[in-house]
């Protein structure tokens, strides 16, 4: 594969807007590639400029025979996963979620996603 190839592969491409001391801009970073980021005045400059980023990431990496992370798909996720907490943490969940009349997965559910 080449860089044009790699580019049209549906990488996952966060860009939240960001104010501190040196102002307000655009953060972009590239979940799958690590340290492939950038910024920008405006949410389409970040893109753009994420873009370039992108693609001088993928040559360096072409370039010096380093394997080019793929993108992550949904389909990589059960959407479970093991948590193992306090047994204090475990009674005071168990607890709310029955006051609340639904699951201990459903309740941990709620919690996480707020």
């Amino acid at each position: 594969m080449n860089v044009k190839d790699y580019l049209e592969l549906p990488y996952n491409i966060i860009i939240q807007p960001i104010q501190d001391e040196s102002g307000k801009y655009f953060y972009a970073r590239v979940l799958e590639l690590d340290g492939c980021q950038s910024t920008g005045e405006s949410f389409d400059e970040a893109y753009q400029s994420i873009m370039e980023a992108m693609e001088g990431y993928i040559e360096a990496k072409l370039e010096n025979g380093y394997e080019v992370p793929r993108p992550q798909k949904l389909d990589d996720y059960s959407g479970k996963f093991n948590l193992r907490i306090p047994k204090s943490l475990h009674q005071e969940l168990a607890i709310k979620a029955k006051e609340e009349g639904v699951s201990l997965n459903q309740y941990a559910l709620y919690k996480l996603s707020h």
